[in-house]
C-alpha cells in the first residue's frame, strides 16, 4: 500500500512539474508574441472627407431654388393685376421714363453668383460625416457591444479562467484622443498598437471598411462627450494563455496578411447587390468564420453559443 500511495505521490507530483513547465512555456511564448513590434503603411485620410462633387451638386441647386424664390415679387391682386389706389387710372400721374441720346447703352448680362458663396461647406461636411459615423457605430459595425454604449469602455470577456478582454475607453477622455488617423488604420484594420505591438482586436472584422468610414467613424467619436472612466488591461488567465500558446486564439496582427496595400476609399453603393452585401457581410466572419459555415467562437470562453451556419 505504501509504494501505492509512494508511486503516486511521485506521478503527481511529475504532473505538477510538468503543467508548471508547460504553463511557463506558454507564458513566455504569449508574452513574446505580445511584445513583437509590427508595421503597416501609413495613410493621409482627412476627418471629414470634403464633399463630393455630386453633393456639391444637389446643394447647389437646393441653394439656387431657395434664393430664386427669396427674391420672387409678392402676390398680385386677386384680378391678377397689381393695386392702384382707390380712383386712380394705372397709367395716371406717371412722368415718362427719358428716352436715352445717342446710341443706346449696351444692355450687361448678370454675373452668375454661385449659390454656395458664404456657405460654410467645411462645417456642412463634418456634420453630414458624424451623422454617417453614427449610423457605421451604432448600426453596421455596433463598436457599442465592447467599448460601451457611450464609448468610454466595456467588458467582452471576463472569465478566470480564459481572462478579461476590455474595451478601450473611445470618447475624447480615453487614449484615443491622441491617436492619428495612421494609429486609427493600424489598430481598426491591422490590429496593431500605435507603437507596433498586436492588438486584442477583432481586426478582421474591419479590414475591409473603406477610408471614408473610417474617416466618419472617427468624426462621431470625436464628437461624442469625454467620459472620465480608466479601463484597465485585458489578461490572459491560464486556460486563455495555454491556449493562446498553442495558435487556437490567433492574433488579427498575424491572420491579417497584407498591411502595405492601400484601402478602398469609398464603400460600395448602399444597393442590393452582392457587392454591397459581400462589403456589410464582412463584419460578420469574426464569429460564422469567413465561410460563414459558423461553429465555435474562437476568441471567446468555451461556454459560448457556437455562431449558426449562415
Amino acid at each position: 500500500m505504501k509504494r501505492v500511495l509512494k508511486g503516486m505521490g511521485v506521478a503527481t507530483l511529475v504532473l505538477a512539474l510538468a503543467m508548471v513547465g508547460i504553463y511557463g512555456w506558454a507564458t513566455v511564448s504569449v508574452r513574446a508574441s505580445l511584445s513583437r513590434t509590427l508595421t503597416a503603411h501609413e495613410v493621409n485620410i482627412p476627418v471629414p472627407y470634403p464633399l463630393t462633387e455630386e453633393e456639391l451638386a444637389v446643394l447647389r441647386e437646393e441653394r439656387r431654388a431657395a434664393l430664386d424664390a427669396e427674391a420672387a415679387p409678392a402676390d398680385p391682386g386677386a384680378d391678377g393685376h397689381a393695386a392702384h389706389p382707390e380712383g386712380a387710372a394705372p397709367d395716371e400721374g406717371r412722368a415718362e421714363a427719358p428716352q436715352p441720346a445717342g446710341d443706346a447703352v449696351p444692355v450687361v448680362p448678370p454675373v452668375e453668383v454661385d449659390p454656395l458663396v458664404g456657405v460654410d461647406l467645411e462645417a456642412l461636411a463634418l456634420e453630414r460625416a458624424i451623422a454617417r459615423g453614427e449610423h457605421l457605430v451604432r448600426a453596421r459595425y455596433a463598436c457599442g457591444e465592447c467599448h460601451g454604449q457611450d464609448f468610454s469602455g466595456g467588458v467582452m470577456v471576463d472569465d478566470p479562467a480564459m481572462g478579461s478582454l476590455l474595451g478601450p475607453n473611445l470618447t475624447p477622455a480615453g487614449p484615443t484622443r491622441d491617436f492619428t488617423m495612421t494609429d486609427w488604420d493600424h489598430i481598426v484594420r491591422h490590429g496593431i498598437l500605435p507603437d507596433g505591438r498586436p492588438a486584442l482586436m477583432p481586426s478582421e472584422d474591419f479590414v475591409r471598411m473603406s477610408d471614408r468610414e473610417l474617416s466618419d467613424i472617427v468624426a462621431y467619436l470625436r464628437a461624442q462627450p469625454a467620459v472620465s472612466n480608466e479601463v484597465g488591461d485585458s489578461a490572459l488567465g491560464p486556460i486563455g494563455t495555454l491556449l493562446a500558446a498553442l495558435g487556437k486564439l490567433p492574433l488579427s496582427a498575424d491572420t491579417i496578411m497584407d498591411d502595405q496595400s492601400a484601402h478602398v476609399v469609398e464603400p460600395p453603393a448602399a444597393q442590393p447587390d452582392a457587392a454591397f452585401g459581400q462589403h456589410l457581410i464582412a463584419v460578420c466572419t469574426g464569429c460564422h468564420r469567413p465561410s460563414l459555415e459558423g461553429g465555435p467562437i474562437a476568441a471567446g470562453p468555451p461556454d459560448w453559443i457556437p455562431a449558426g451556419n449562415l
